[in-house]
């Protein structure tokens, strides 16, 4: 099922449209070197294969896993031999290209400056700290993206109807379809092998028949209907509840019927200041960090740190206080409980601000003992409203107690 032309490429719009350096590579015969960069079954080798099979030009892979210095040179010298003889181009295809060390990684230099091949490596590791920046800075880098649902969702209809795979000997039923599109996780091969598999078992392809044949069961979860939101409920009341096994259970289910990490990460994060707020700040700290993390790396090592969090989150103190302070301060805003911010705190740094009696009385509280000066700071309408009023739960305790001596100094108790 491997495309035999660019038109044929499920994926990568970004790479493949009009004016594109690969499109130009393929219009043109000129030799070019190239670094595709992206996640697993994305198509990086296909696209060695495609500018390979329509340019005519010799295809020549070489696995940085097995291949050496005497086999990259062996490859250049015969390329080199191809060009002079008949005059026919050679596509240097190197799979793996970070798992070459830099004297493997120098071979390649020479082929690469004088244009003997069209050389094209492929890695899934970032060129920047794993390629010889000689060899990068001769190279175009081309980025892969992983393959969207509705991607992988034409790769396995076609499979299924295309000769070169089952021909249409088999259906495939939508929810079986479904099931295969989220297990590949936007990688094409592997949506392809695990269509191959079912398709040994059965000709008809259900739910159950994909199940048996990747050994893994389907997670009933629609991301747009009840399910999704039915889970994600379980999954907060049980961090609100401090059961971290369930809530770990819930986060599995997300993870395994596809969701979004970064919807979860994001609930997390909610949860943290909502459910624990001032009871353990570094909750939010973390959930801010798994966020982060996982943004960066995505799945699946990211589920770990989706756990982390979670089970942080589970285990700590619980305290709803920040949420109900700043619940009732917005309130009292939307009843008109608003009132003109005293003249002492006003602005009085630009050019007349202290004809207008701005900034006028103000006591600065570093000047005096303990960093606390007895003043007006709300509106005269809220002075003696109470937003935060915080529990006694974890680290929230000693919060209360300074919180309360604060309040009855500053309001003149």
């Amino acid at each position: 099922m491997r495309p035999r032309t660019l038109d044929e490429v499920i994926g990568q719009r970004h790479l493949l449209g009009p004016g594109t350096p690969l499109r130009r590579l393929v219009e043109s015969e000129a030799p070019m070197s190239l670094f595709l960069w992206g996640p697993p079954g994305t198509g990086k080798t296909t696209l060695a294969y495609v500018v390979s099979n329509v340019t005519k030009r010799r295809f020549v892979e070489v696995s940085a896993v097995s291949a050496g210095v005497k086999d990259v040179r062996a490859a250049i010298d015969n390329a080199r031999r191809e060009l002079g003889m008949s005059g026919r181009q050679t596509v240097l295809f190197v799979d793996e290209v970070h798992r070459f060390n830099k004297a493997q990684q120098d071979a390649l230099l020479p082929a690469v400056e004088n244009r003997w091949v069209t050389f094209i490596g492929a890695t899934t590791e970032n060129p920047f700290f794993s390629v010889i920046s000689p060899l990068l800075s001769r190279s175009l880098l081309l980025t892969l993206e992983s393959l969207s649902e509705d991607d992988i969702r034409a790769v396995l209809e076609r499979a299924v109807s295309d000769p070169r795979g089952l021909g249409g000997r088999a259906t495939l039923a939508p929810q079986a379809l479904e099931h295969l599109v989220r297990l590949a996780g936007g990688d094409a091969r592997r949506s392809l092998t695990y269509l191959e598999a079912a398709a040994l078992l059965a000709d008809d392809i259900t739910i159950e028949v994909v199940e048996k044949a990747v050994d893994k069961a389907a997670v009933r979860y629609d991301r747009q209907g009840d399910q999704h939101y039915d889970v994600i409920s379980a999954f907060i009341k049980s961090m609100r509840g401090s059961d971290a096994d369930a809530a770990l259970h819930y986060l599995a289910r997300m993870i395994e019927a596809g969701e979004d990490p970064r919807f979860i990460a994001r609930r997390i994060v909610i949860f943290a200041s909502e459910d624990v707020g001032m009871a353990d700040p570094t909750c939010l700290q973390t959930a801010v960090a798994a966020a982060q993390a996982v943004q960066l790396i995505g799945l699946p090592e990211g589920q770990i740190t989706l756990a982390h969090a979670v089970i942080h989150c589970a285990m700590a103190p619980k305290s709803n206080a920040v949420v109900k302070a700043i619940g009732a301060a917005v309130g009292d805003v939307r009843r008109g409980l608003i009132g003109q911010v005293p003249g002492h705190l006003r602005d009085a740094h630009y050019p007349g601000a202290a004809k207008l009696g701005h900034g006028d009385g103000y006591k600065y509280p570093h000047d005096f003992d303990h960093g606390l000066v007895r003043q007006e700071y709300a509106p005269e309408q809220v002075r003696d409203r109470r937003y935060y009023e915080p529990t006694r739960h974890g680290a929230e305790a000693p919060v209360a107690d300074r919180w309360a001596k604060i309040r009855d100094f500053l309001r003149g108790s």
